[in-house]
């Protein structure tokens, strides 16, 4: 395996699921905790150090099996540092201009009936740090994704607000009307898989945010990111769907259509929205706050529910 590969596989036999495969690479770690059995398996994604540095380069693919539920979580919100002499690199980095950019992959395949809660604390750059994340998601039509992506303005305490280099972030989201979670070794496979899912699988959404100064334009005021984003400073996408999720996206539509649009006197502490995609039974919800336990909290209250498909003690840990 290449440096910050990593790969976790969780199949379910009988009534039980347990990890077929748990592998990672320095500087990815993977930790699944022992947790009582009314919990879902879950894996903690960390990083040795904890954060990343320009040229670091993660991989991690996720394969769920039939009827298996699993809860990914980090410990404290994922570190993104600027390169700087001393600090290590990659050992597939080249010293080029792109080994500046930390990047980050996640390819996740769910089966039928299975469930994926991805619940990471935010993504945090540090002044003058290039964030680079791509995740991609094929899901069986019976399985469900509650999908959490979000970033803060940086280290308020020391003044950096908004100050990175650059930060992108695209989740897509496939439904695949085929079978899921096999393990596809053989090119003639791989072929053969890849011909099925061009007929059968469905984008459900593509979804990207690109973070990133603007190169100042002749005759206009010079307006900085922190400008554009402020009062804010934390900004969330959760997107979701399946059969788990339908009582919680009726009950978010519900109180959105409640909300009322008006001109404040000042910025309000937190402002949301709601979209329902697909053919209703998915939805992309977007906060953003003027403090990240802002906007921890109303997550935290929304997705209640799910307390009982994830466990307490992983719901608490996500949310507490």
């Amino acid at each position: 395996m290449d440096p910050g590969t990593g790969r976790i596989v969780l199949r379910k036999h009988g009534s039980e699921a347990t990890f077929s495969e748990l592998s990672y690479v320095y500087p990815l770690k993977l930790l699944s905790p022992r947790l009582s059995p009314q919990n879902a398996n879950a894996v903690y994604v960390l990083t040795y150090g904890g954060g990343l540095v320009g040229g670091d380069r993660v991989e991690l693919s996720v394969v769920v099996d039939a009827g298996a539920a699993l809860v990914m979580l980090t410990q404290g919100s994922t570190k993104v540092f600027k390169n700087r002499p001393g600090h290590r690199l990659s050992a597939r980095s080249q010293g080029t201009l792109s080994d500046a950019v930390t990047t980050q992959s996640l390819e996740v395949s769910v089966a039928r009936e299975g469930a994926l809660f991805l619940l990471p604390d935010p993504v945090t750059c540090f002044r003058s740090a290039a964030y680079n994340q791509v995740q991609i998601f094929r899901i069986d039509t019976s399985a469900s994704l509650v999908l959490l992506d979000w970033v803060t303005s940086g280290r308020k305490s020391l003044g950096e607000e908004w100050a990175f280099s650059r930060y992108y972030s695209m989740n897509e989201v496939w439904i695949c009307d085929r079978p899921l979670a096999k393990d596809v070794r053989k090119a003639k496979d791989i072929r053969k898989a890849k011909d099925a899912r061009k007929e059968k699988d469905v984008r459900l959404v593509k979804d990207v945010m690109l973070l990133e100064e603007q190169e100042p334009v002749h005759s206009l005021p010079l307006r900085t990111l922190a400008d554009s984003l402020a009062p804010y400073s934390c900004y969330a996408t959760l997107i979701m769907c399946g059969p788990l999720v339908q009582s919680t996206l009726r009950s978010l539509s519900t109180e959105y259509a409640q909300v009322t649009v008006f001109k404040h006197a000042s910025p309000p502490d937190l402002l949301w929205s709601f979209s329902v995609i697909g053919d209703g039974t998915a939805c992309v919800v977007r906060v953003a706050g003027t403090e990240t336990e802002t906007v921890k909290d109303w997550l935290g209250e929304r997705l209640a529910p799910f307390e009982g498909a994830m466990g307490p003690d992983l719901y608490h840990r996500a949310f507490g």
